[in-house]
């Protein structure tokens, strides 16, 4: 398939790999994160690590979005539907419907009976409230830069069709905040970021540059497909053995340095930068994006009065990083473990019956780990 089957090329892969044994030979021990799921599941996929010499540890982050959306979200939709269930209709991505609250999931409130309805786009979800007249629509939005926008552009298509039915609950959150704070966390210690292709068509590669300058780690936008990979891993292989830091793009045929302008006007009309609570990580300030008062009309969090619940979506819980139930979620998504320290992966902990966000998710680590097999050099 053109511009597929190009970036997939066997004999040039082999090439890149030794070309990577080849400058980091007698090299310390290096360690890169790629902080998007889609990169992880391309990497266990197509067998990178194999192809990667002994010195080089590849570590996934928190960039799957059922992943790092915390439990209180959950919860709130699922007391939505409790308190409100003749009037309203949820609808979810996918991902999502299976991620597990505290005591429930929306698959199984769904399976109770509850308007739960899974959907492909804002649109759908629109469409749904066009139908829908006497019923209040809530979208649950989630995810990063990436699919900020299309939430944004359907909350001003609402605004100017008057769909005065449709809302939104968002846990919007931003990477380079996340990357921060992985930066500061002490039990990590990274020399290099596979930042995340997606999100950086949307941002561009400025908003990493603080990375590079203050923490002096190199940054390395890359595409997901394996020669993408392992040519980025390259170039962040030559800055550190450089002892170098810059912001790089090797997904250069889509990702720019101004990101998209368009699409970052209308996530800046309709949303405002707050504090938000990553599943597993905690509060990070400054990390996700809420509506602006102009449309707190849309925001079923003011709409439904979540504050009244007794509990915040973005509440801070004690101690992020562990779970009553024996999950290590929090510290794989901090990179500090993989799924094979978690006593109940492959056990109680299963695409079947998982336990935890990362195996619920398409691009979750647990998952990558189940479907592929752990694939350490």
């Amino acid at each position: 398939m053109k511009y597929i089957d190009e970036f997939r090329n066997g004999t040039i892969a082999i090439s890149l790999s030794d070309k990577i044994a080849e400058l980091v030979k007698g090299f310390r021990k290096i360690t890169i994160m790629e902080v998007c799921g889609s990169h992880t599941m391309s990497v266990y996929r197509y067998g990178l690590k194999r192809l990667l010499p002994p010195n080089i540890r590849l570590l996934s982050g928190p960039g799957c979005p059922v992943c790092v959306t915390p439990v209180s979200f959950i919860d709130t939709a699922i007391t939505i539907l409790h308190k409100f269930a003749n009037e309203i209709i949820i609808t979810t991505f996918g991902d999502l419907f299976r991620a597990p609250g505290s005591s429930s999931s929306l698959e199984k409130e769904k399976a109770k009976g509850a308007s739960v309805v899974v959907v492909y786009s804002t649109r759908d979800a629109m469409k749904i409230a066009e139908k829908n007249t006497d019923k209040k629509v809530i979208f649950l939005g989630i995810g990063f830069e990436t699919t900020t926008p299309t939430i944004a552009a359907s909350v001003l298509e609402a605004e100017r069709s008057n769909l005065n039915n449709y809302f939104v609950l968002t846990s919007h959150k931003t990477m380079p905040h996340v990357m921060e704070a992985l930066l500061r966390d002490k039990e990590l210690n990274l020399d290099g970021f596979l930042c995340p292709a997606h999100v950086s068509t949307i941002i561009g590669s400025r908003p990493y540059e603080f990375i590079a300058q203050d923490f002096h780690i190199p940054c390395v936008i890359a595409g997901f497909e394996p020669l993408d990979i392992l040519q980025g891993i390259y170039m962040l292989l030559e800055q550190i053995v450089k002892k170098e830091a810059g912001v790089k793009i090797q997904y250069s045929r889509v990702a720019k340095c101004n990101g998209n302008p368009t699409a970052l006007a209308i996530l800046d009309k309709v949303f405002e930068p707050c504090d938000v609570e990553w599943r597993g990580l905690g509060l990070i300030p400054k990390s996700g994006l809420k509506l602006r008062n102009r449309y707190a009309r849309f925001d079923a969090s003011k709409v439904f009065r979540i504050l009244d619940f007794g509990f915040r979506i973005d509440s801070g819980i004690q101690n992020p990083h562990s779970a009553s139930n024996g999950c290590i979620c929090g510290d794989i998504l901090r990179g500090v473990k993989t799924p094979s320290d978690c006593k109940l992966f492959k056990g109680a902990c299963n695409p079947e019956h998982p336990v935890g966000a990362c195996m619920v998710s398409g691009e979750g680590t647990c998952a990558a780990y189940y479907k592929y097999g752990e694939t350490e050099p």
